[in-house]
C-alpha cells in the first residue's frame, strides 16, 4: 500500500515537471520571445497612456486652482 502512494506521488510529480518543462521550452522559441515582448510593449503602452491621460487630469484641475483659463482682455494669456 506504501509503495502505491509513492508511486502515485512520483507520476504526479513526473506530470507537473513535464508540463512544467515543455511551457518553458515554448516560451524559450521565437514565438515564445515574440509573445513575450508584445506584451510587454502593450503593457508599457498602456502605462504611457495612464500617465498622460492623469497627467492632462491635473494640468486642467491646476489651471482652474489658479484661473490661468481665464481671459483677462479676450486674449490668451502667454505660456511659459
Amino acid at each position: 500500500m506504501n509503495r502505491i502512494i509513492w508511486m502515485g506521488i512520483g507520476v504526479a510529480i513526473g506530470v507537473i515537471a513535464f508540463r512544467k518543462i515543455s511551457n518553458a521550452q515554448s516560451a524559450l522559441g521565437p514565438e515564445g520571445l515574440n509573445r513575450a515582448v508584445g506584451r510587454l510593449a502593450d503593457g508599457l503602452y498602456d502605462f504611457a497612456d495612464a500617465v498622460r491621460d492623469g497627467m492632462s487630469e491635473r494640468e486642467a484641475e491646476l489651471r482652474a486652482a489658479l484661473g490661468v483659463d481665464a481671459v483677462s482682455d479676450g486674449q490668451d494669456a502667454p505660456r511659459r
